[in-house]
């Protein structure tokens, strides 16, 4: 048995893709890009490309953390993962002051932003005890 059947007591876990936090973070991504697509034009080279770089940080260092071969190493992608998840809600909260975000459209994207959290938490939890 591999140690990704053993963490996850899943034998039909073959890609990254059938990781439920990054199916969630890459919803979360999604949504990033959508909701910048409203920013103003002059934002394009600011804030618009930090929000969808430090969001699209999120699934892509799960990736990379999934082919790592110790769980040391994968825990320490889904560490970064966790960091640029941070990085993208300060993002939300000054796209929100800067008025380019409707508070409800903030609200939901810093919830799915927490929801991403606890599954990244829980997934270094696992890889680390």
């Amino acid at each position: 048995m591999n140690f990704y059947e053993q963490l996850f007591s899943e034998k039909d876990l073959k890609t990254f893709r059938d990781l439920k936090v990054w199916q969630k973070s890459h919803q979360l991504v999604l949504e990033i890009y959508k909701a910048s697509e409203n920013f103003p034009k002059e934002e394009k080279f600011g804030l618009i490309s930090q929000i969808r770089r430090s969001a699209s940080s999120v699934p892509t260092n799960i990736v990379e953390g999934f082919k790592r071969i110790s769980k040391k190493e994968f825990a320490h992608f889904l560490n970064m993962a966790d960091s640029s998840l941070e990085e993208t809600k300060y993002h939300l909260i000054l796209s929100a002051d800067l008025g380019y975000l409707k508070e409800s459209e903030s609200k939901r994207l810093e919830e799915l932003c927490d929801e991403v959290g606890k599954m990244l938490y829980g997934l270094q939890n696992k890889l680390t005890t």
